[in-house]
């Protein structure tokens, strides 16, 4: 059965199209990773989803119904975890939830079991009568968390929630991410950190222009580009290096600069290497150290799109 499901949705702001006719079908028990760079469409897609922006054309349908003729029924099955925390400083965590919590029509003794449950799974219970303003960056994401699944919806959207915090939070985020799943929730997921998304889900989609240009397991899309391969080269500094240059040599494709790493992907078939290093060595340019890649989702991503997620 599809949880959701997007039928040629399309969001226009003034003359410009935000998402352009987008197809989507979500299964589920789906861990569905949703990646697009900046300005790509992905957070106008979601925002129809929750109901916060309206649709131009197209449809959306939850559990088979349409969200915009059951908008209640669409609102008790859905849980938004938004990239901007959705907290009150001034309520303590458990006052955070039960509000939440209350707006999904929860109340008594359900209401007060709900927000012990949530608090509990977050591994916030002994932090029940504190104020969030006390609270660490990932004791604050989690809280979010808690907000947005004591209502018990059958899909949650977890926009950017491990942007910011340090790697043990977001681990305990990401082990959440696949309890939630196992308890039989459907997840959207959108990160900025690739090997998130490679991680933890079990289907991928990449917007791009407002278009979905490629969907399916991490497998499937690594599949697309068995024509290329990476090599990574680390050189002593990067300060002389012209991007635009290496681009022109024969058989690349495309050049990232990550500190003193050049990532370059190329045409397979096409016996480059050489050229490569020796334009380096012309430039002046000390190599460290050089290695051949196999291709990975962030490969895929800036073959299909010409650019970095985090752009």
């Amino acid at each position: 059965m599809n949880v959701l499901e997007l039928k040629n949705l399309t969001k226009k702001f003034a003359d410009f199209i935000a998402v352009d006719n987008i197809s989507l079908s979500i299964a589920e028990g789906e861990i569905f990773g949703f990646l697009g760079a900046n300005g790509a469409g992905k957070s106008t897609t979601i925002n129809m989803i929750a109901g916060l922006l309206r649709i131009n054309d197209g449809e959306i349908t939850i559990l088979g119904k349409n969200i915009a003729k059951n908008s209640k029924f669409a609102k008790m099955n859905i849980g938004i975890v938004p990239q901007d925390l959705a907290i009150y400083e001034d309520l303590t965590a458990a006052e955070n939830v039960r509000f939440f919590a209350g707006l999904y029509g929860l109340r008594g003794a359900k209401l007060t079991e709900r927000v012990d449950e949530a608090l509990q799974f977050v591994g916030l219970s002994d932090k029940h009568k504190e104020y969030p303003k006390s609270f660490s960056g990932g004791m604050k994401r989690r809280l979010n968390i808690a907000c947005a699944i004591a209502h018990r919806p059958k899909l949650i959207i977890m926009d950017e929630p491990t942007v910011g915090i340090d790697p043990q939070s977001r681990n305990y985020i990401l082990r959440s991410v696949r309890k939630l799943n196992e308890m039989g929730c459907t997840i959207i997921y959108t990160s900025h950190y690739m090997e998130e998304v490679e991680e933890i889900c079990t289907k991928i989609a990449i917007v791009d222009h407002g278009k979905v240009i490629a969907e399916g397991t991490k497998e499937q899309l690594i599949a697309i580009i068995t024509n290329t391969k990476d090599v990574w080269i680390e050189v002593k500094t990067a300060e002389k290096i012209n991007v635009e240059l290496i681009k022109e040599i024969t058989g690349v494709k495309t050049v990232q600069l990550e500190e003193n790493f050049i990532k370059i992907n190329s045409d397979i078939e096409v016996n480059n290497l050489n050229k490569i290093v020796q334009h380096l060595i012309n430039h002046n340019i000390e190599i460290s150290s050089l290695e051949e890649k196999e291709p990975n989702l962030e490969t895929v991503f800036l073959t299909l799109t010409g650019r970095n997620l985090r752009d």
